[in-house]
């Protein structure tokens, strides 16, 4: 095939599509998006999971040995995520190919050209909320597409393919990805600091959040948690008026899009939805937490602004069955709860803790916790320390590298260090197990929390458990 210029690639012209990395979670979802459009789709990925033999089921060719020889002949596209390393084999070869080359969010900016897109952007709640925000507005009437960063359980997917012109994407933050979006809706979660390995320091990152909320597209809307509005300065306020972008907050008691009257019962968080003081809904969340009610309360502020339905919105959302690895209850008996979480900030972890005490009060809580990259573990070890704390019984596992290199003197022991009035266990996945065994009886609440390779234990854990709740 002739070789084109990457500025000179038409999405609907090409016919081959190869990721290097096909089994990230973004990664994966724009594999999807190819092969629905009957697109052949191939890839590479280090470690065959769960995931990608969902996508081989799905007509995708994956192999998992680094080796260029095994890259197709026929591809006319090349997909990459940042997280493979610079001498890899096969990025060394595709990069020589002269074969046109993009990051998935460059390729994600280019699909949503073609949509009016809803953009959810934050250091925390993306996938939580951007799942909602599909789920509410497919529900309510407008037959969105999707790109989600976990596995929603209603669509077995993290790829929706709707018929609507809207779009529901993650705006990621990480290597300033979400600068390749021009929204018509934008929602700001948080502006906490993280990936300051990218930013350099938290300044920095605010100010590319700025930036991003900037490209809204004129005569769009920008929805900011409640919690945030004191962060848009007036130099903010102002370059959002000059590009006509209107501003609403959202949250738990917030000035517009308000979630009000919330409760916790029967395992749900139940609350009334208004904009300004006029009443929408009532509904009960099967995601619990105040944070996650806060993020309904901005997916159904999405949705005002759209034109749902909110009658068949109120009498669907009870039905929503959430996403993998967010607050998701693994096991639920009377005296045995296990719950596993993707948190991997200390304030992720705080939100989920607090939201297990808010429903189980009583029971005793044990937290096994994987911290994610040794730059983001160096950044915030008290914050760790601080917010683990909360648990009666911590279990640390080694940190999960990730993309990184080790840095000298970051470990999990460093977290522990700093906790000296809680004893701290630290495990591998092999003792994880062993201790789970030993402990069974022992065990009332427990969770699992981390965005590493910590899910491998998850069905061991979930045997273990239940095997006593049948003894």
């Amino acid at each position: 095939m002739q070789v084109k210029l990457k500025e000179d690639i038409r999405i609907e012209h090409v016919e081959h599509v190869y990721f290097l990395g096909i089994g990230g979670i973004g990664m994966s979802a724009i594999a999807r998006y190819f092969r629905l459009k009957n697109k052949q789709v191939s890839g590479y990925d280090k470690t065959r999971t769960t995931l990608t033999k969902t996508l081989e089921e799905e007509g995708m060719k994956i192999h998992y040995e680094e080796n260029a020889a095994l890259i197709p002949q026929d591809i006319d596209m090349i997909v990459y995520t940042p997280a493979i390393p610079d001498d890899h084999q096969e990025w060394e070869a595709l990069r020589a190919s002269g074969l046109p080359i993009f990051k998935r969010a460059e390729v994600l900016g280019m699909l949503s050209k073609s949509y009016r897109t809803i953009a959810v952007a934050g250091t925390h709640g993306k996938t939580s909320t951007s799942s909602m925000t599909s789920y509410f507005l497919r529900s309510g009437g407008i037959d969105v597409s999707a790109f989600l960063g976990g596995i929603v359980k209603d669509y077995q997917s993290n790829f929706v393919f709707g018929d609507s012109e809207w779009m529901v994407v993650e705006a990621d933050e990480f290597d300033r990805s979400f600068m390749h979006l021009f929204p018509e809706i934008a929602v700001l979660l948080s502006m906490d600091p993280d990936h300051l390995d990218i930013y350099g320091d938290h300044r920095e990152m605010l100010d590319t959040f700025k930036a991003f909320s900037l490209q809204v597209k004129p005569g769009g809307s920008l929805l900011v948690a409640q919690d945030l509005v004191a962060q848009i300065d007036p130099s903010w306020r102002k370059a959002l008026l000059e590009r006509n972008i209107a501003m609403y907050s959202f949250g738990i008691d917030a000035a517009w899009f308000k979630a009000s009257q919330l409760k916790a019962m029967d395992h749900r968080f139940y609350f009334d939805f208004e904009v300004g003081n006029e009443k929408r809904l009532s509904a009960g969340l099967s995601m619990p937490g105040d944070h996650n009610v806060s993020n309904a309360s901005a997916a159904l502020g999405v949705a005002e602004l759209v034109g749902a339905d909110f009658e068949k919105m109120e009498q669907s959302i009870p039905a929503f069955q959430g996403i993998l690895r967010r607050f998701d209850f693994i096991v639920q008996q009377d005296d045995l709860v296990y719950i596993d979480d993707y948190a991997h900030h200390p304030t992720e972890i705080r939100a989920a803790i607090n939201a297990a005490r808010k429903l189980y009060p009583s029971k005793k809580m044990t937290v096994i916790f994987q911290p994610h990259l040794f730059s983001r573990t160096r950044d915030f070890l008290e914050g760790f320390a601080k917010t683990l704390s909360a648990a009666d019984e911590l279990i640390l596992m080694p940190i999960y590298p990730a993309r990184e290199k080790p840095i000298p003197g970051v470990d999990s022991g460093r977290i522990a260090s700093l906790m000296e009035k809680k004893p701290v266990g630290i495990k591998n996945h092999q003792e994880v197990m062993e201790y789970i065994e030993t402990e069974v009886n022992n065990i009332e609440l427990l969770m699992t929390l981390g965005a590493g390779d910590i899910d491998k234990v998850i069905p061991k854990i979930k045997e273990k458990l239940n095997e006593k709740t049948s003894a």
